[in-house]
C-alpha cells in the first residue's frame, strides 16, 4: 500500500495496472485484496484481481508464492509491464540468512539483488522507514495474519533469530546485505560468461551447452556453472542437483542421461548436454 501511494504521488504515469492476489487463506487476505483495489480505484488506476482456490492448493509459503508469481507473470503478459513490488532491506536480510542456514551456494546469496524482471524501489529501505511513509501519506493496510505465526521460517527468522544475533553481533545484518552485494557482482559475471555457452531452445523449456565448452572446467567450477546455465531456463538447481550434474559432465558418456528433482533432466550427445523437463 505504501508502494501504491508512492507510485500516485511520484509516478502515476508509469503504472499500467495494479494487481493483487486473494491468496484464498481466510478473510484477512480477501480484504486485504478488496482493500488495495478500491485504494487503486480511489487513485484512478485500473486493478486487475487474482483469486486462489479456498481452501488455496499447497499450504506452504513457496506454495502461495508461486500462484502469486503465476498471476503476475499472466498480468505481465496481457498488459505488456514489468513487476514492482515493495520487498525491503529487511526482506533482504531475512532472505539471505535463510539461504545461509539452507547451505545455499554463492548464486543463491545474492537474494533480490541477483538481477531480475521485478523492480523494488524499496529495496534500500527499512522496513520501519516504509511503515512510517505509508502512516505520513495516509496508507490503510490489512496485517496479514500469518505474520504472526511461528510456523513460518521467515517468521522465526524475523522474529527470533536476527534478534538474538543483533544482541551478540551489532552490525550482522550489513554483514548480511555486504555479502549478498558481493554474490550479486559475482552471480552477475557469471551469468555473462555463461550466456553465449548456452543456447535456449525455441520453446524456453530447454537449454544446450556444448561438451567442449564445458571440459576446460574442474568439477568445483561446474558446481558454479551449472547453476547459471539451469537459470537460463527458470530452473533453481539445490546443491544436491549441482553436484550431481557437475559429476555428470565429467564421467557421462554419450546417450547417457542423469534426472533431476522438478521433472527436469540432463542428457548427453556426442557433442552437447542438454537440460530439458521430461516430465
Amino acid at each position: 500500500m505504501a508502494l501504491l501511494h508512492a507510485f500516485a504521488r511520484v509516478a502515476p504515469r508509469s503504472v499500467v495496472a495494479v494487481a493483487t492476489f486473494d491468496h484464498g487463506t481466510g478473510p484477512a487476505a480477501t480484504r486485504a485484496a478488496d482493500l488495495v483495489a478500491a485504494e487503486a480505484a480511489m487513485l484512478g488506476f485500473p486493478v486487475v484481481i487474482g483469486r486462489g482456490t479456498s481452501p488455496p492448493q499447497g499450504s506452504s509459503e513457496a506454495a502461495w508464492r508461486q500462484a502469486r508469481r503465476q498471476f503476475l507473470m499472466e498480468v505481465t503478459d496481457r498488459t505488456g509491464g514489468i513487476v514492482a513490488t515493495a520487498h525491503t532491506r529487511d526482506d533482504q536480510v531475512e532472505t539471505v540468512l535463510m539461504r545461509v542456514l539452507r547451505d545455499s551456494g554463492a548464486r543463491g546469496l545474492a537474494g533480490l539483488y541477483a538481477a531480475s524482471q521485478t523492480v523494488r524501489p524499496f529495496l534500500d529501505c527499512a522496513r520501519d522507514e516504509v511503515a512510517e511513509y505509508a502512516d505520513e501519506v495516509g496508507a490503510s493496510w490489512v496485517e496479514d495474519p500469518t505474520n504472526a505465526s511461528m510456523r513460518y521460517f521467515r517468521n522465526r527468522v524475523r522474529r527470533d533469530l536476527l534478534p538474538a544475533i543483533a544482541r551478540v553481533k551489532p552490525g550482522f545484518d550489513q554483514q548480511l546485505i555486504g555479502l549478498a552485494r558481493e554474490a550479486g557482482m559475482w552471480r552477475a559475471e557469471l551469468d555473462a560468461v555463461v550466456e553465449p555457452l548456452a543456447q535456449v531452445s525455441a520453446t524456453g523449456r530447454s537449454v544446450f551447452v556444448a561438451v567442449g565448452a564445458l571440459a576446460i572446467y574442474s568439477r568445483e567450477e561446474l558446481s558454479s556453472v551449472w547453476p547459471a546455465i539451469a537459470a537460463r531456463v527458470g530452473l533453481a538447481m539445490d546443491w544436491r542437483g549441482t553436484e550431481r550434474a557437475a559429476a555428470f559432465t565429467n564421467e557421462s558418456r554419450t546417450g547417457t542421461r542423469m534426472q533431476l528433482s522438478g521433472g527436469w533432466e540432463i542428457t548427453r550427445t556426442r557433442d552437447a548436454f542438454e537440460l530439458r523437463r521430461w516430465r
